[in-house]
C-alpha cells in the first residue's frame, strides 16, 4: 500500500462524514478522501452498506469507491446511535447523502436539521433530479441515459443502449465533489456553510449537450453514433491480417498527409479534391475500402506502430482487464496499491490527475466494516467503559 502523509495532501485538515451507497455518493468521497480529506463512511449496524454485497454487474463497486476512508457502523435506530451520529457531525466540515428524496430528513438528518448541529457544514446531496418536476421520481444511470438521449445515441437506431460504464452516476460524484470544494473555498471567505446538490439526470444533460448544439448548428438531429455521418473521413475500428482490430482517426488535414505517409498513399496526399477535411468526408465511401485493405494487408502491431511513429491517434480494441497490465499506466505510477480483504494485492487506477507531480493513491484499504468505529468513538470523548457498552448492545460495530 502506497504510503503518503496526509498533511501533505490537498484537503488534509477536511472531515468528511458520508451516508451514501452504490456509485455516485461514494465516487465523491473517494476523489474528497484520495485528495486527502479524512472521509468517515456511516454504516447501519449490524449488516453495514448493501452495497458491500452486490455481486454481478455490481460486484466490483465496494472495492473501486472505498478506498481511503473510514467506517463507522451504527445502529441508527437507537438513541444511542443517533447520538453518536450527532457528535460525529460536530466534528465535520461536510456531509454527504444519495438516499431517496426524504429519507435523510426521516433520519432527522436532512439539511436544516444537520445545519442546526453544526451551523458552517457543507451539506451535498446527490439526486435523480435537481429540484424541478422530476425530483420525487426514483432514477438510476440508464434511466437517465434513456431519458436524455444518451442510449440513444449510443446505439443503433432502434436500440437504445447504455454507456458500458456508470457513466453519469461516476461524473455525478466528480460534479459533487467540484461543488463541495466550491462551497468550501467560499466559506473560507463568508465563514457560511452551505446546501450543495448534483443531478443525476442534469449530468446526463450535460453529456449530450454537444448532439443537442449540433441540431441548432447543423438544423439536423444528431443521428446514433452508429448511424452517424462522421465528422471525418477515417475515423473507424480496422480489422488486420491477423484478425485483430485497431481503431484509426484521422482529424485534421496535417494528419492527412501524416496518415498518407505512413500507409503509402502517395496519390492521396497530393491529390487536391482531397486536401481539406470536408473534401475528405463526402469521399468517404470511396476512401474507405482501400484503407481497409491496406490494413487487412498488415498485423495489428505493425499497423499500430506506423500510426505511433506517424503521431497518429490509434488504439488497439481491449477489455476492461487488459488495463492492469498496461504498460503505461503502470510505469507512469497511474495504478493504485490495494489489498483486498482476503489479503490479495491488487491495483486499480488512480484519479486521472496529478498535482506538482504528484500522484493520489492508497493510504486506506478499503474498510471492514465498522474497522474505525472504536477509533473514533474515542475521539469524541466516549470512555473505554461507554465504548464497550455500545459494542455490547449492538449500538455499534467493529
Amino acid at each position: 500500500m502506497q504510503q503518503t502523509s496526509d498533511k501533505a495532501l490537498p484537503l488534509a485538515g477536511i472531515r468528511v462524514i458520508e451516508f451514501v451507497h452504490m456509485v455516485m455518493g461514494p465516487t465523491c468521497g473517494l476523489v474528497l478522501a484520495d485528495l486527502g480529506a479524512e472521509v468517515i463512511k456511516v454504516e447501519p449496524a449490524p449488516a453495514g452498506d448493501n452495497t458491500r454485497r452486490l455481486r454481478g454487474s455490481g460486484a466490483g463497486y465496494w472495492m473501486t469507491y472505498n478506498r481511503n476512508k473510514k467506517s463507522f457502523a451504527v445502529d441508527m435506530k437507537t438513541e444511542e446511535g443517533m447520538q453518536a451520529v450527532r457528535k460525529l457531525i460536530a466534528s465535520a466540515d461536510v456531509v454527504t447523502e444519495n438516499f431517496r428524496p426524504g429519507a435523510m430528513e426521516k433520519l432527522a438528518l436532512g439539511y436544516e436539521q444537520v445545519k442546526a448541529i453544526n451551523p458552517s457544514i457543507i451539506y451535498s446531496s446527490m439526486k435523480g433530479f435537481l429540484p424541478g418536476p422530476y425530483d420525487q421520481r426514483t432514477a438510476l444511470d440508464e434511466v437517465v441515459q434513456m431519458m436524455t438521449g444518451l442510449a440513444y445515441m449510443t446505439g443503433p437506431v432502434g436500440r437504445p443502449l447504455r454507456a458500458g460504464a456508470s457513466v453519469n452516476d461516476v461524473m455525478g460524484g466528480m460534479f459533487s465533489a467540484i461543488s463541495i470544494l466550491a462551497a468550501l473555498h467560499q466559506r473560507n471567505s463568508t465563514g457560511l456553510g452551505q446546501f450543495v446538490q448534483t443531478g443525476l439526470f442534469e449530468n446526463s444533460a450535460f453529456l449530450v449537450a454537444q448532439h443537442m448544439m449540433q441540431k441548432v448548428v447543423t438544423g439536423k438531429a444528431a443521428a446514433p453514433m452508429p448511424n452517424r455521418i462522421s465528422a471525418w473521413a477515417i475515423y473507424d475500428v480496422f480489422t488486420t491480417a491477423d484478425d485483430e482490430q485497431v481503431f484509426l482517426g484521422v482529424v485534421s488535414d496535417g494528419q492527412w498527409q501524416s496518415f498518407c505517409k505512413a500507409f503509402d498513399f502517395s496519390d492521396w496526399a497530393v491529390d487536391p479534391t482531397l486536401a481539406q477535411n470536408n473534401q475528405r468526408v463526402q469521399a468517404r465511401e470511396q476512401i474507405l475500402p482501400f484503407v481497409s485493405q491496406r490494413l487487412g494487408d498488415m498485423s495489428k502491431v505493425e499497423v499500430m506502430a506506423r500510426c505511433e511513429a506517424a503521431g497518429l491517434p490509434f488504439s488497439p480494441i481491449q477489455r476492461p482487464e487488459d488495463l492492469f497490465e498496461d504498460r503505461h499506466l503502470n510505469a507512469s505510477g497511474g495504478m493504485a496499491a490495494l489489498t483486498l480483504p482476503d489479503g490479495e494485492n491488487v491495483k486499480v487506477p488512480m484519479l486521472p490527475f496529478e498535482m506538482n507531480g504528484q500522484r493520489f493513491g492508497t493510504r486506506l484499504n478499503v474498510p471492514e466494516l465498522g474497522s474505525h468505529s472504536t477509533e473514533l468513538l474515542a475521539q469524541m470523548g466516549y470512555s473505554d467503559a461507554q465504548i464497550q457498552a455500545l459494542h455490547a448492545a449492538g449500538v455499534v460495530k467493529g
